[in-house]
């Protein structure tokens, strides 16, 4: 079953690979990013008319962003709701607090020291319950965690708070221990983290950002475009980035290649955020009329 988490939080494709991240944005996408973007400072809702007019600006169609809504109501992320006597939906209040977390990750994601040490997350679960299980491993694997072994995963110990009340929300912290450890012996800490991220495929769809990205910029600091053309830029850089904060849950350089390509894209996104977030909001407060 499709669950509010699957719908906002990143991951995988559905083969296991990375290679949904560059892809076009779809609608519903999209339509997430607006919201989490826009919707929250007016209350959570907005009408179907002013998302049609605000996804036209992405080059979607009304009917696309219609069929879109209606895929996100079925997933239990927006809920019906007037708005100035018109249709329109809200987030429900386990989107908006699902976007409240991820705020953090994907605006002021932090990147750990290699002293700070780890938090180790194991978990044994009968086979009676298969179907927990499965979704257990979706959820650390949405939240970044790397494999250490089966039953065996790990992150930077700063997520110990966020995993930790993901597990719960999803009524699975039962069949689970968190410990905080720290890499004392073995193999250099960049081959042991190499073994538990699969760096390379991470490091591709950096350089597969960049590629896509560096061009807006470019574009942007050749001459300035139009507060819609900014929204259209900025929705879409959102929408293409907020999953790799997730893939790549702040991996302490030191455990990282020479000239982590991750630093570069991080910075990119930053030089464009603040290029095209203001003109951006300006747009949207003209169609909502605000």
């Amino acid at each position: 079953m499709t669950t509010v988490a699957d719908a906002l939080e990143p991951g995988e494709g559905r083969d296991g690979s990375l290679s949904e991240l560059t892809a076009v944005p779809p609608p519903r996408r999209l339509i997430v990013s607006v919201y989490g973007l826009y919707s929250r400072e007016r209350g959570g809702a907005l009408s179907v008319a002013s998302l049609v007019r605000l996804l036209g600006d992405l080059g979607v169609d009304g009917q696309a962003v219609r069929s879109a809504v209606s895929r996100l109501k079925r997933r239990g992320l927006l809920e019906p709701e007037r708005v100035g006597g018109a249709a329109g939906y809200r987030l429900s209040a386990a989107a908006s607090d699902l976007l409240a977390e991820g705020d953090e990750r994907i605006f002021s994601r932090r990147r750990a020291g290699a002293d700070e040490g780890w938090l180790l997350v194991a978990f044994s679960v009968p086979e009676s319950a298969r179907d927990q299980r499965h979704q257990l491993r979706s959820l650390l694997i949405r939240l970044g965690l790397g494999t250490v072994a089966p039953g065996l995963w790990v992150a930077p110990a700063h997520l110990e708070a966020e995993t930790s009340h993901a597990l719960e929300r999803a009524g699975l912290r039962g069949y689970t221990e968190l410990f905080r450890s720290r890499h004392v012996a073995g193999r250099p800490l960049h081959e042991t983290v190499a073994s538990w991220w699969d760096l390379e495929a991470l490091e591709a769809q950096y350089a597969a950002f960049l590629e896509q990205q560096e061009p807006v910029l470019r574009k942007w600091q050749s001459s300035e475009g139009t507060p819609a053309q900014a929204f259209a830029d900025f929705v879409t850089l959102v929408t293409v980035w907020r999953r790799l904060p997730y893939l790549d849950p702040g991996l302490p350089l030191e455990a990282l290649p020479d000239n982590w390509v991750g630093s570069r894209a991080e910075e990119l996104f930053g030089s464009l955020r603040a290029r095209l977030a203001g003109p951006a909001r300006e747009h949207v407060g003209r169609v909502l009329g605000s």
